[in-house]
C-alpha cells in the first residue's frame, strides 16, 4: 500500500472533522453547564463554593464526559446535517439531554455519598435544575444556531433586491400555504419572498405565519397587491372547488401579477409539496367547472383483457385515449394513424411507461379499405375507438371532398370492417359542430353519426347484408381485383357516437394559437367579439369516450354537459392577463371576421333529439333522429362516387343528405343577437328545469361575460 492510498484511507471527511469539533465542544458544554449551576447557586462567587461540593464535581467530570459522548453518538447528534435541522433533531437533543441529566443526577449523588467526613449527601437542588437547563440550551444552541445563521443570510440576500420583482403574495393560510411559505424561505432556486397572505377565514386575519401577516380575504387582494407592490401570486388552496378557485383567479388575473397554482391535493397527501410543485395558472382553471368523474372500476373491467384499436391514435384525443386505456391492462392496444411522427411519439411514451404491454403501432389511412380490413382480420379487435378525422374547419372548407372521403367514407369502411370481423363495440368520436352544421367538416361528422345509426338499425333489423360495400376490394391469388362478398351473418357489434365541444390544448385549438401570438408580441386574432364555444379538457373528453363504451347501446349519441358556453374574446383576454400583459395595451386584440363555414355559437343537440340520463349525471344520451336508412345509404354511395371522381358540387350533394346542413354562404352567418340569445338560453337551462343540464347562474356569467369582481 503506497503513501497515497494510506493517506486516502485515513483521511477524514469534512463532516467527521466537524463531528470531532462538536465532541470537544460538548465535553466543555456539559461540564461548564453544571459548573455554572454551582457557581450561580453560591451567588456567582467562586470562593464561596464549598470544597465538599466542588471536589465531587471535579471527580465526576471525566466519567460524565465519556458518558455524554457515548449517549450523543447513540442519538446521532454527530451525524445530522445541521443546516437542515428540524423537529427530528430537536427530539433527539431532548432525549439525549434527558438521559445524560438523569445519569448526572444519580452519579454525582453517589460520588457525594462516598466522600468521607462530610455532612452532605447530595448537591444543592438548584444545581441539578440549573445544570440540566444550561446543558440543554448549550448543546441545542450550537447546532441550531448554524441553521439560523444560514436562514438569516438567505433572508438578507432576498431583501437586497430593490427591484421588487421578488415580492410575492400567498393565497391560502392552511397547511399547503404554510408548507409553501417555509419552502420559499429556504429555497435557493428562487429569490421570491412572501410579503402578505390572503385567506377567506376572518379568524386568521391580522395574525401571522412565520412572521408574515395575513392581511384579509379575497376582496383585499387588489388593495394589498398595490400596497406591498406584489409581482407574483401563489395560490395554495388545493382543496378548493373549481368554482371557488375560478372566482379567486378571476380577481388575481386583474392584478397583472404572475400567477402560480397547485395542481391538486396529492402533493399534501404525499408530503412532497414544494415551490416547484406550483404550476402556471392555465385558462382551463378559469372555466370553473368540476372535471368529469367517471366510474374507473367499470372502465377497468370493460377494457381489461380486451384487444383495443384506436384509429387516429396519434392525435390529441387519440393519444390520450391510448394513455388511459394503457393504464387499464388491455390484452392488446393497437394504435392506427396516418401520420407517422405522432404515432411514433405516443409509441415511445407508452413503451417507456408500460414496457410489458402488448402494443402494436400501425401506419395507414381509414380511407384504404384493403388496409383497414387487413388489420381487423389479423388482430380481431374487441373494441374500436374511431378518432381518425379531419377537423380543421377552414381547411376543410377549401377541400370539401377530402372531408367527405376521410371523415364520412373512412368511418363507413372502418365500421363495416368492425362489423364483418366480429368487433363487439364501435365508438365514434363526434363533435358539436355536427349539430345544425354550417361547414363541411361539421356536415361530414353528422354523416358519420348517421352512418353509425344506420349500421345499428340494420343490425337490429337483422339486415346487415343490405349494407353496401362502398369500394371494399382486395387482390386475389391471380393478381386481379376481387370484390368482397357481402356480409351474410348476424353481427353483434354495438355502434355508438360521442359528441363533445372544443378541447382545450388539442391540435387546432385556439389556446396554442393565442399563446404563440402572445409570445410574438401580438396581435391576438379573434374572429368575432361575440363568438362563443363550449370547452372541455382532453382528459375529460377521453373519460367521456371511455364511459360511453361501457354504457353503449347501438345507435345512441352520448353528450357531455359542458357547462355554460365561453366567449372566445374573454378567453383571449384572460390568456393575455395570465401571461402578465394588459389586453389592448401591451397586446392588441384584432377581430378578423368569421371564417368560411364558422358559426357564432355551437349547439350540443338538435332540438328534436331530446335527452335521456345515464348513471353519470354529466353524461346524457340523445335519442336517434329518424331517417330513411335505405335512401341514406344510396345517397352516401353517390356522394362517395362524386367525391372520388372529383366532380359536381359536393356541398349541394351533402345538403340533400343532411337536411340540417346550411352552408354559411346560403343564409348568411349567425348574428351577434342570435349568439347572445343562445348564450342566455344556455345559462337559463342551467338554472331552470327545462333541461337536465344544471349549473350556477353566477358561473355562467363569469365564464361567458367579461370578468367581474365581487
Amino acid at each position: 500500500m503506497n503513501k497515497y492510498e494510506v493517506s486516502k484511507r485515513f483521511r477524514l471527511e469534512h463532516w467527521q472533522v466537524i463531528a470531532l469539533y462538536l465532541m470537544v465542544y460538548d465535553i466543555l458544554a456539559v461540564n461548564i453547564s453544571y459548573f455554572l449551576a454551582l457557581w450561580i447557586r453560591f451567588d456567582c462567587r467562586f470562593n464561596q463554593i464549598p470544597q465538599d461540593y466542588f471536589i465531587p464535581y471535579l471527580k465526576f467530570v471525566p466519567i460524565y464526559s465519556v458518558f455524554c459522548i457515548i449517549v450523543f453518538w447513540y442519538f446521532r447528534l454527530y451525524n445530522s446535517i445541521w443546516r437542515f435541522a428540524s423537529y427530528s433533531e430537536l427530539i433527539r437533543v431532548t432525549l439525549s439531554s434527558a438521559v445524560t441529566s438523569f445519569f448526572h443526577t444519580i452519579g454525582i449523588t453517589i460520588v457525594c455519598r462516598l466522600k468521607e467526613g462530610t455532612s452532605y449527601s447530595r448537591m444543592p437542588f438548584s444545581y441539578y435544575c440549573l445544570g440540566i437547563l444550561l446543558q440543554f440550551f448549550l448543546v441545542l444552541g450550537i447546532r441550531f444556531s448554524y441553521r439560523f445563521l444560514l436562514l438569516q443570510r438567505s433572508h438578507k440576500g432576498k431583501e437586497v433586491d430593490s427591484s421588487y420583482s421578488n415580492r410575492a403574495m400567498l393565497i391560502g393560510a392552511g397547511s399547503a400555504g404554510q408548507m409553501i411559505l417555509r419552502d420559499l424561505s429556504k429555497a435557493k432556486e428562487t429569490s421570491d419572498k412572501i410579503y402578505c397572505i390572503i385567506d377567506d377565514n376572518p379568524n386568521k386575519w391580522k395574525r401571522f405565519i412565520d412572521g408574515v401577516p395575513i392581511v384579509g380575504g379575497r376582496d383585499d387582494i387588489l388593495k394589498n397587491v398595490k400596497k406591498y407592490r406584489i409581482k407574483k401570486i401563489f395560490v395554495a388552496i388545493p382543496s378548493a372547488t373549481a368554482e371557488q378557485k375560478r372566482d379567486i383567479l378571476n380577481i388575481c388575473k386583474e392584478t397583472g401579477c404572475e400567477l402560480k397554482s397547485l395542481p391538486g391535493m396529492y402533493q399534501i397527501v404525499n408530503g412532497d409539496l414544494t415551490v416547484s410543485s406550483m404550476k402556471d395558472v392555465a385558462v382551463e382553471d378559469l372555466l370553473g367547472r368540476e372535471p368529469i368523474v367517471v366510474n374507473t372500476a367499470e372502465i377497468f373491467q370493460y377494457v381489461k383483457n380486451k384487444t383495443i384499436l384506436v384509429t387516429g391514435g396519434g392525435g390529441s384525443i387519440g393519444s390520450e385515449l391510448c394513455r388511459q386505456i394503457a393504464g387499464h391492462n388491455p390484452k392488446q392496444l393497437i394504435i392506427f394513424d396516418v401520420y407517422e411522427n405522432n404515432a411514433y411519439d405516443i409509441q415511445q411514451e407508452l413503451k417507456k411507461k408500460y414496457p410489458d404491454m402488448n402494443l402494436v403501432v400501425l401506419i395507414g389511412s381509414v380511407r384504404n379499405s384493403r388496409r383497414i380490413n387487413d388489420i381487423f382480420e389479423n388482430y380481431k379487435p374487441d373494441v374500436v375507438y374511431h378518432a381518425a378525422a379531419f377537423k380543421h374547419v377552414p381547411l376543410m372548407e377549401d377541400s370539401p371532398r377530402e372531408a367527405i372521403k376521410n371523415n364520412a367514407i373512412g368511418t363507413y369502411k372502418t365500421a363495416y370492417a368492425a362489423m364483418v370481423n366480429g368487433c363487439r363495440k364501435f365508438v365514434l368520436i363526434s363533435t358539436d359542430k355536427a349539430v345544425n352544421p354550417t361547414n363541411i367538416m361539421g356536415a361530414s361528422k353528422r354523416l358519420c353519426e348517421m352512418i353509425i345509426q344506420s349500421f345499428a338499425r340494420k343490425i337490429e333489423e337483422g339486415k346487415e347484408n343490405e349494407l353496401p360495400l362502398l369500394h371494399a376490394y382486395i387482390y386475389g391469388e391471380d393478381g386481379h381485383e376481387k370484390n368482397f362478398s357481402k356480409f351474410e351473418g348476424h353481427s353483434q357489434t354495438e355502434f355508438v357516437a360521442v359528441r363533445f365541444g372544443n378541447v382545450l390544448g388539442s391540435n387546432g385549438s385556439v389556446i396554442p394559437l393565442f399563446r404563440r401570438q402572445i409570445a410574438e408580441g401580438g396581435p391576438v386574432t379573434v374572429t368575432h367579439p361575440d363568438i362563443i364555444r363550449y370547452f372541455m379538457t382532453i382528459p375529460e373528453a377521453v373519460s367521456l369516450v371511455l364511459q360511453a363504451g361501457v354504457y353503449a347501446k347501438s345507435g345512441e349519441i352520448f353528450v357531455l354537459d359542458m357547462g355554460s358556453p365561453v366567449k372566445i374574446d374573454t378567453l383571449a383576454r384572460n390568456l393575455i392577463k395570465l401571461s402578465g400583459y394588459k389586453p389592448d395595451v401591451d397586446i392588441k386584440i384584432e377581430y378578423t371576421g368569421l371564417r368560411p363555414g364558422e358559426k357564432l355559437y355551437e349547439e350540443k343537440l338538435m332540438a328534436e333529439e331530446g335527452m335521456k340520463t345515464t348513471p353519470n349525471h354529466l353524461i346524457y344520451i340523445g335519442s336517434p333522429i329518424p331517417f330513411d336508412t335505405d335512401h341514406f345509404l344510396s345517397q352516401l354511395k353517390e356522394l362517395m362516387r362524386a367525391s372520388y371522381a372529383e366532380e359536381g358540387d359536393i356541398r349541394k350533394l351533402v345538403t340533400k343528405i343532411v337536411n340540417t346542413y346550411h352552408p354559411s354562404g346560403e343564409e348568411g352567418p349567425q348574428t351577434s343577437k342570435q349568439a347572445r340569445r343562445h348564450m342566455n338560453e344556455a345559462a337559463a337551462r342551467h338554472i331552470g328545469r327545462r333541461s337536465p343540464f344544471k349549473a350556477d347562474w353566477k358561473s355562467a356569467n363569469i365564464n361567458t361575460m367579461s370578468p367581474r369582481i365581487k
